[in-house]
Formats: structure tokens, sequence, C-alpha cells
């Protein structure tokens, strides 16, 4: 998985040469001492580069394009200590490809009442040089995430590290390739959409490669890598009797079609695929266990074709990396609507990623009614109740619209001795009807990216980096005023394309 301490924010900070030379070192230890104190915080998972202060357009040009350019660099968080005029930063914010982060900060964190003077006033100007670099921004209709408090609290701290692992995702998209093996599932619109356009706003690439082509390579695994990805199961699930005896066959092909899925996916230097059971001609069952386990390794996933989930699960397993909980594709499978106490089961036909798994999941054969190949092998589990959120990217035609619900998993109340799938329960937020009204009426997927150790707010900072909608379903939501935050959406994107 990615090693987020390989990607670095710079913290830059703008002053002007007005001050004098012992004003502007001064500038530069405070910036420095904040820059280190940020990147030592357990809680920020990248670094925290410090940079010298930038005091002219030459000198803020030169930083925004030196972060373009610099391949650990992710993103910047600027500053301004004192007043910085803000038509110097016309030309750098023009060209800034990289997200931004305007921290509305100070370096102390009180009024000294019985000292302050006009020197202290002149160095310490936050809180209208700030505001004179926010009116640029908003000037320039530039996306940046605003984070305002002093840099020692516990709460600005977090939303820096939330906008980091935001920062990490969107990074990880640029440039990365999606395979999709085979088309989409046939007649499904949600799941399919422009391909061009995604590569266009988002970065990376998605095309697609003919089953035949996977299946020589899953073909060509020797039965020494097979028989180590067996002990590996051996130690890791319960395995279920019938394959360990008179099923170990599908076992073996189970192990080898993971093999080959990997092998293929490294080669290629693919970060996620997708499948569909309509078209696995030449494979003897479907990849359950398989998608389940690479999915676990941080490769994005998603089943029928969708392209757009698997890219998702892949910036999801990014942005969550080191947290506790995981991140997996998901569906809405079934209602529970029992009065006071409705709930969706939410699974899928076998791939649902174990890095949600509450205790160790079980390794099984069962038929598939479709799909029309032998008895695939997959992970058996439920998930562990908590508060949980439902991501989903659709192509609305003008524009990708993300949308996200806020949901609370429950514990399971029943067993299910005859549902051979991973599964998890939750309740969506507001309450289920509203919840579940409001998805629909956003045009929300059935195919989603469930998430353990991600909240809305990374959604939405990383919604802002990519430069689309974003609709949110949580706590708050009101049908009334949510079906006229559509409305206005529709306004404003279609007046955006004109």
């Amino acid at each position: 998985m990615t090693d987020l301490k390989q990607m670095e924010v710079w913290f830059v900070t703008g002053s002007q040469h007005l001050y004098g030379e012992a004003t502007l070192k001064q500038v530069a230890a405070h910036s420095e001492q904040i820059a280190k104190s940020l990147d030592n915080a357990a809680q920020i998972p990248v670094r925290v580069v410090f940079k010298p202060t930038v005091k002219s357009t030459e000198e803020v040009t030169a930083i925004c394009a030196e972060a373009n350019n610099a391949k650990a660099c992710i993103g910047i968080v600027a500053w301004m200590h004192t007043f910085s005029p803000a038509k110097m930063w016309i030309t750098g914010l023009k060209i800034l490809a990289k997200p931004l982060l305007h921290l509305h900060t100070q370096f102390n964190r009180d009024i000294p009442w019985s000292d302050i003077d006009m020197d202290f006033m002149n160095l310490n100007q936050s809180a209208h040089g700030d505001r004179e670099f926010g009116f640029m921004v908003s000037r320039l209709r530039r996306n940046r995430k605003v984070v305002v408090g002093h840099w020692q609290d516990a709460d600005v701290i977090s939303q820096i590290e939330g906008w980091a692992r935001a920062a990490a995702g969107w990074h990880d998209w640029q440039g990365a390739k999606f395979v999709r093996f085979g088309d989409n599932m046939r007649y499904v619109a949600v799941t399919d959409g422009d391909k061009v356009e995604a590569e266009l706003r988002f970065g990376y690439a998605v095309n697609t490669h003919g089953i035949g082509d996977l299946v020589k390579v899953i073909n060509g695994v020797d039965d020494k890598t097979v028989d180590t990805l067996l002990e590996d199961y051996k130690d890791s699930y319960a395995i279920s009797s019938a394959l360990l005896n008179g099923q170990a066959g599908s076992l073996r092909e189970a192990a080898r079609i993971e093999a080959g899925l990997r092998q293929f996916l490294q080669e290629g230097g693919y970060k996620g695929f997708s499948d569909t059971f309509e078209d696995l001609h030449g494979m003897v069952q479907l990849p359950g266990i398989a998608a389940q386990r690479l999915m676990k390794e941080g490769y994005g996933f998603a089943g029928e074709g969708d392209w757009k989930t698997a890219a998702l699960v892949r910036a999801m397993k990014v942005m969550g990396t080191g947290l506790k909980g995981g991140n997996s594709f998901m569906e809405d499978y079934t209602y529970h609507f029992e009065p006071g106490n409705e709930m969706v089961l939410g699974s899928h036909m076998l791939e649902i990623c174990e890095s949600i798994a509450d205790g160790k999941p079980k390794c099984e054969v069962h038929p598939l009614g479709i799909g029309g190949k032998a008895d695939p092998v997959r992970l058996v589990f439920n998930v562990a109740a908590g508060p949980a959120i439902n991501a989903s990217l659709m192509d609305m035609g003008n524009r990708f619209r993300l949308v996200v619900n806020e949901v609370e998993a429950v514990a399971p109340q029943h067993d299910l001795p005859k549902l051979p799938v991973a599964r998890v329960l939750w309740k969506p937020l507001p309450d289920m009807k509203t919840g579940c009204a409001a998805w629909i009426l956003a045009g929300g997927a059935h195919h989603t990216c469930y998430s353990q150790n991600l909240t809305a707010t990374h959604m939405e900072d990383f919604a802002d980096m990519a430069n689309i909608e974003y609709v949110k379903i949580g706590r708050e939501t009101n049908l009334y005023q949510f079906k006229n935050e559509l409305r206005w959406n529709d306004v404003y994107y279609q007046l955006k394309t004109c």
C-alpha cells in the first residue's frame, strides 16, 4: 500500500519587503517553527515541508511552478504572516496545479495585553493579511480548503490531516491506470460513463483488455506460486472442510486466478480493475477471493465494468492509509423495513474487501446462480458496528457528481446461515426513508465505496480538489432543502458549461 510519508505538503508563507530584514527574519523563524510542529504531529500522515517566505510576484510564481514539478509535493499550505499584497499571487495561483489549503492562523495564540505595541502589530498581521490573500483566491475562482484557528489547536491539526489525506488520494489518481476486463454489464447505465472526460477531469486512464489477455497470464502461473498462496489462505482464514477435501481443486484454481490477476496488474502498472460476470470466457470461476484480497492490498475494484467505483475505491484506500478500519467496494443489496428498525443489507455476489471484516473471515465455496462458471471461492464475514460512509461517483452528462451518505453500521442481529457472502448492515442517516429517497433523487449509484475510516469531510475536500459536484446526505438532511440543492446545482452547472 502507499507510504504517505513519501508525500509532502509545502508550507508557504507570504509577506513583502516593506517591513525590513529584521521582521522578515522573524517571519521565517515563526513559519519554520509552525511547519516543523505540523510535520511532527503524529496525526498528519504526510511530510510538512517548510519553504522560504515569498515576498514578490517572482518568488510566488517560482514556488508554485516548483510545486507543480515536484513529484513528492501533493499540495501547498499557504499562510500570510504579515500583509502580502495579493496582486503578487495572481500568476502563481493561476498556474498552481496542486491542491491548496489556506491556513488562517497566527503565530501567537493570545494577544500580549500588557506588551502589545505597533512593532507587534506590524509583524502579526494574519487577521487582515489572510483576508487580502483570500480575496485573490476567490477572485480567481480557485477551489481551496480554509482552516481557521491557532496552529497548535487539535481541531486545526485534524482539519489539515483530513485535507492532506484527500490530497494524497487525489495525487494517487494523477497518471494512474485502471483496467477493465471486458465491457460494462449489458444495458446498465450508472456504472458506465465518459472515460475521456474522466481522464481530463481526474487524471487517470481507463482502458479495456479482452479477458483472453488475462486468462493467458492466469494459465501461466506455476504450481509453486499457487502452493505459496494456499499456505497463506490456511494461515489467514477458517477454510471450510469442503475446500480442504473434495473441492480442493476449486481452491487451487482460485489461488491461480489471484496470482494471475496480481501479475497482470503489476506488469501493467495498474492501480485497480473491474470485470463483469457476463464476459469471463476461459476462466474456470469468477474471481471472488482474488478481488477481495487484492483490494486489501490497496487495489481498486468494482464489479460489472464499473471503472468509476474501482478508481474511487483506490483513492479512498490511499486516503485511509494507516487509519483503523477499511474501505471496500459495496452495493446496497436488500432492505429490512421493520418499523423503528429499518436497515440496509450491503453486500455483493463475492467481492467485499476483507479490510472491513469483523474477525477472521471464513473461506468457502458455494454455487452462484449467475455467470455460468464453476462454484467460486469467496471470503465470508460480518462487518462491525460503527459510523461509516457510502460514497458513489456518477457521470451526470455535463459533470461528475460525488454523493456521500453518512450511515451507522449495526451489529448483526441474526445469523445468516444460507447467505454465503460478506455482508454489513447499516442505517442511513438521517433515517431510512429520507436517506434512501435523497440518494435516489441525487441519482446515486447502486455501487459505492463503503468506508469505516473516512468521513464526509474527507470526501468534500476530495471533490473540491477534483472540482466536481459534491452532495452530502447526513444527519441534518431535509428532503425539501435537498431537492432545492439539487435544482440549484443543476442551474449552476448548466451556466458553468455555457
